[in-house]
Formats: structure tokens, sequence, C-alpha cells
């Protein structure tokens, strides 16, 4: 989703209501952001309320049904495990994309309930499901976009096959409106749209709303971010009609930056440069609000430093969930919504990709990064003055430049390198893998001696 396409940061082109009307009633930050440029890692963190580069995951996990160890590290608990322990009712409905076998399953990470899909991707109708498993094929240079393996594959709810006879957004909304209406107090729901996310698919009548918009994909991503707006509309008036709404809290935020690169330019990120899969603004700095009535919140802009993983940690401190194990690095939210804490949640925010050849720290001042392993020098910029990044100053900052290296060097300590493979990678291994081992067995068979029957 572009940072520029919805009403409450800017677009007169898509229309928005309903978050709108959250953003509008709620806190919308300023400075927003997710742990990584694209999905798969930053669901890692989202979940756990770790920076994913803790426990090695900084690439998009493979969906592999077979594979027992490929997921999300069984050392790390998810925030639905912390709730459920303090007697939550927990629910996630949607994309995972954090490991397809049994052990990483949602509903044992701590999700009493699921109805979704495990891969990374999903064809958005109905038609289009396919019952076989078809070969994967992944790009080592694009690999967020390799998420859409198994896009062809039917919908799981909990351990069983899901059903799905209707645009898919719509069907994720419903079934969340069901699980806010059936749960008892308290709950905890996980709704992981894929909307927008490739392949780009709507409705008809909805494409046909966006006819001003001359650009084809465009037009059907408008579409998307559209359906995507009335099913927000659907859950909120679940809450409304359970009576569940005042005192529910409600984050919503973008995964990563709409794509700018490879002919992909369907997206709107505003005036941040760049988009998914960068370490630039336009691939982090995401639209973020949060709406809680019954909180007694200050409601408006906050322009401090807020995280994805802000969103565990919160959850946890006002829902009194489990704090043992490995420790939660977000913040919790409220106490400075409430003026009760001044200025920004965090000192500073890091990023890091590629086993760390790709990085990034921001503090309220300034950013210091190093886009990938073939970027020349790393670059510098002031963001009370350049919140775009147009102009890099880091032979100018010699001491801010230090300031900042120092700060991300301490931080990369705790970290370590990829366990996984990224799933094109994996793919072309595991093909490999298949291969060596059927030749080995066919070589074996052919000499063993035939049976001879006297």
């Amino acid at each position: 989703m572009g940072y520029g396409d919805l009403g409450f940061t800017g677009s007169k082109e898509i229309m928005t209501p309903n978050l709108d009307n959250l953003a509008n009633k709620g806190v919308v930050f300023k400075n927003g952001y997710v742990t990584h440029p694209y999905c798969g890692p930053f669901r890692s963190g989202l979940v756990t309320g770790r920076y994913q580069a803790r426990f090695g995951i900084e690439i998009n996990i493979t969906n592999s049904p077979f594979d027992m160890y490929s997921g999300l590290p069984l050392t790390e608990q998810t925030f639905a495990n912390r709730l459920q322990k303090t007697g939550y009712n927990t629910g996630a409905i949607g994309k995972w994309h954090l490991g397809g076998s049994d052990p990483f399953h949602p509903n044992n990470r701590g999700f009493d309930y699921f109805y979704g899909f495990l891969s990374g991707g999903h064809s958005y109708f109905p038609k289009n499901v396919k019952t076989h498993m078809p070969l994967l094929i992944g790009d080592d240079k694009h690999p967020h976009y390799s998420a859409n393996e198994g896009s062809y594959q039917p919908l799981t709810r909990n351990d069983k096959a899901g059903e799905f006879n209707e645009y898919l957004t719509t069907a994720l909304s419903k079934d969340a409106a069901r699980f806010i209406e059936g749960s008892k107090d308290p709950f905890c729901l996980y709704l992981a749209y894929n909307a927008p996310h490739l392949p780009l698919e709507a409705p008809k009548e909805t494409i046909e709303k966006y006819s001003h918009i001359k650009d084809k994909k465009r037009r059907t991503y408008a579409a998307m971010v559209d359906e995507l707006d009335k099913g927000v509309g659907i859950v909120v008036e679940a809450l409304k009609k359970s009576g569940k709404y005042e005192n529910t809290l409600i984050f919503f935020l973008s995964d990563n930056g709409g794509p700018r690169k490879n002919g992909e330019s369907f997206a709107t990120n505003g005036n941040f440069r760049e988009g998914k899969g960068s370490m630039y603004e336009g691939g982090t700095h995401v639209p973020f609000i949060l709406h809680w009535p019954k909180g007694n919140l200050k409601t408006g802009e906050f322009n401090g430093l807020v995280s994805a993983l802000d969103i565990a940690a919160t959850s946890v401190a006002i829902g009194n969930g489990d704090t043992s194990g490995n420790e939660l690095e977000g913040v919790n939210l409220i106490p400075f919504l409430k003026g009760e804490k001044k200025g920004s949640p965090h000192d500073a925010l890091y990023w890091r990709m590629d086993d760390g050849r790709g990085w990034a720290v921001r503090t309220e001042a300034s950013k210091f990064l190093k886009l990938n392993r073939t970027a020349a020098k790393p670059e510098l910029f002031n963001m009370e003055k350049d919140p775009f990044e147009s102009t890099n100053i880091v032979t100018k900052e010699v001491v801010k430049r230090k300031e900042m290296a120092k700060l991300w060097n301490n931080w990369n300590q705790g970290n370590i390198g990829n366990i996984w493979l990224q799933s094109g990678q994996y793919q072309k291994k595991r093909i490999k893998m298949y291969k060596d081992l059927y030749e080995k067995l066919e070589k074996d068979a052919s000499k063993k001696k035939s049976l001879v029957i006297e």
C-alpha cells in the first residue's frame, strides 16, 4: 500500500471513508514505521514484538508444508502466546507467511482460531483456486514478489480446508466479523489482509468506479484499496453490533510501502523516496493509526518515532499479557498518548537486510543508511529539514555520521545472520535436492538383484 493512497494521508483519488473515520477519531502516527521493507521479515517482527534480525529472519519464508524446520523460530513467542496465557481468545485471519508446516501453524503459535492462507500471497477470486501444489519459482533479485507461492491453493480454517466463495478481502472481513461477534471477551484478533498485493484483482464494478484513472493497473489497485476500506467497515460494524467498539483498541498499518521498481508503479508513496524493498522512506514509512474511544487518549497527529514493534508491546501491556522469555523491544504507546510521558517513544529505529549488507538507523533528527551490498557509500539525511531524503550530507556532517554509526553498530551486536534461505534460493536448492535424491534412489535400485522364484 502506498503511503499517499488513503484519504487521511492525502489521497484525493481513492476513497477510504472507514479508515479516514478511524484516523480522524483516533491517533495518526506521522512517523510510523515497519521493521523491514518487505512483508515476510516485517511480520516476524510484528507478531513477536522483537526485531526479526535478533532471531535470523530477514527473508520471505517459503510455504513448505513438509518442512518441519523452516518458519518463525520456536524460541520466539507471539503476542498471541502472551495474551492467551492471561485469558484472551485469540484469532488470526488472512495472510500468515511465517511457515507452512505444522510446528509453525498459527494454531500452534498462540492463535486459537485461524482462517486464511499460510503462503505469502493468494488470488482474490474463488475461480482461480486449484487443489494441486504448483511448482514454486522464485527470483533472487526480487524476493518480495516471490511471496505469491501457493496462490492457487484452497484457504485453511484451523487444520482443515476453508470455504472461499466471494472476493477474498470481503471473505476475510466477514470472517473477522463472525469472530468478533462470537468471541468471548477479552479477545485479540490479528487481521492480515493481503490487499493490496499482487496479483492485481478486484470486482469489476469497483474497478469501474475508478474509470477516471487512466492507468489500468492503478485503476485495479485503487479498487483493491477501496474493497479493503469496505472490509474495515464490516469489522467496525461488527464491533458496534456486539457492543465492543468503544473498548476495542484498533491498530491499522501497511506492511511496507507501495512498489516503485521494475515497472510496478501503480501505488503512490507521496513524496517519500522509492518504495517496497528499499531502505529509503518509501519502503518503511507507512500509514499507521491507533483508535480506542475508551482509552482517554489525546487524539490527532503524533510526531514521535513509532514502530510496528509497539503493537505487541502496547497490546501485552494493556492486556496484562505474559512478559517472560525474550524481551519485547517495542514500547507501550498508551502513556505517550495520554500525556503521561513526553517526547518520542523511541530514540532511534533500526533496519537491516541481506545479512547486514543493507541497513539504516533513524533518530528524530537524522537518518543514516546504506541501501544494499552494491551501494558505494552510506548516506546521511537531516530528517527535520529534509524528510524526503533529497540531499545527502554524509561528507559534510562527519561528527553526526560517527554518532549514527555508533548507534547502529551497538544495536547490531544483538543480531544474527539469516537462518533460512530467501524463497527463490530455497526453491532452487529444494528442486536440486529432490533431483539428487531420486537419481540416487534410481541408481541404487538398478543395483539390486531381481528376485528369482524357483
